[in-house]
């Protein structure tokens, strides 16, 4: 029997589906050719005789967010994604080079963005208006909330309305606590922060819950760190809105904003009008940007 169907959690080689009817089952990818991720729409095949679901085809995907393997290649992260929040905290210390790469990868696949700041209650707002204050010049909205005290949940939850979204970040952050609050009821994991203050692992699949007000959240793993996938990057920006503003004024049209003369966004970053964290962050995803370009050496061919 054949039917489609929603992928709700992707572990592995291992999903879990959910048809048009609500019935959810385990599946499995029928070839290892096949990268079903959280968030597929999928075409699958029941075996009644061997109480089996195979899945036998990924329907067409509206957005892909993807990441960069070592060796350079795109293995696909979620689908069909609205919105992507990166999640950031006081505790653990925030690595915003992270949080901009999140934020490049969804810029470059048609998805947008929300910068979310949560344990804001740990910190006043001014502490964490100076981090926040280069993604907010770069254009993307910028959200404070706590998923101990409440704060902001009105508006994350309105925010978050009719979206099929996502929230990433490094582990400890507080996603799964903040999906908690949104959806009452629900078991999900949360750790406790270690004593070098890098958050535990508590999540270990990416799961698709369905928000009471409507819409969709992805829970993801914490991660330590994250590349985009090369291949699907604006060649020009990276990403980068205010890169992709500033390079009209280039001298040349392939201008990387490294080291070329006439560079409109070196000079902005040098004179202030470009945040110069941001084009700092800029410069090392280029420079990642070569070297995985090189590990995927001459000639090799593409899936």
């Amino acid at each position: 029997m054949e039917f489609e169907a929603q992928v709700i959690a992707a572990y592995g080689r291992h999903v879990r589906v959910r048809d048009d009817k609500g019935r959810i089952v385990q599946a499995r990818p029928f070839g290892r050719r096949l990268q079903v991720v959280c968030g597929d729409r999928v075409r699958c095949n029941e075996d009644a005789t061997h109480s089996e679901v195979h899945v036998t085809e990924i329907l067409p995907r509206r957005t892909l967010l993807a990441r960069a393997t070592l060796r350079g290649d795109a293995e696909p992260v979620v689908a069909n994604l609205s919105l992507l929040v990166a999640v950031m905290a006081p505790v653990p210390m925030p690595d915003l080079f992270i949080i901009d790469r999140y934020l490049c990868a969804a810029s470059s696949a048609g998805i947008r963005a929300l910068v979310l700041v949560n344990k804001s209650d740990l910190t006043p707002d001014a502490d964490f208006s100076a981090l926040t204050q280069s993604f907010e010049k770069a254009g993307y909205p910028v959200l404070l909330c706590s998923a101990d005290n409440g704060q902001g949940l009105d508006s994350l939850n309105e925010i978050l309305r009719n979206e099929t979204s996502m929230f990433v970040g490094q582990s400890g952050v507080g996603k799964s606590s903040l999906i908690g609050r949104l959806i009452p009821g629900i078991d999900l994991a949360t750790g406790e922060l270690d004593r070098d203050a890098e958050g535990r692992h508590t999540t270990t699949s990416s799961s698709l819950h369905d928000l009471p007000s409507g819409g969709h959240v992805i829970d993801s793993p914490g991660v330590r760190d994250f590349a985009p996938a090369i291949d699907s990057l604006e060649t020009r920006s990276l990403g980068f809105p205010e890169v992709d503003q500033l390079s009209i004024g280039c001298r040349f049209a392939d201008c990387q904003h490294m080291h070329e003369p006439g560079c409109a966004v070196r000079a902005a970053a040098e004179g202030g009008q470009m945040d110069e964290r941001r084009y700092e962050s800029y410069r090392r995803l280029r420079r990642l940007h070569a070297d995985l370009k090189a590990a995927q050496g001459p000639g090799r061919k593409r899936d």
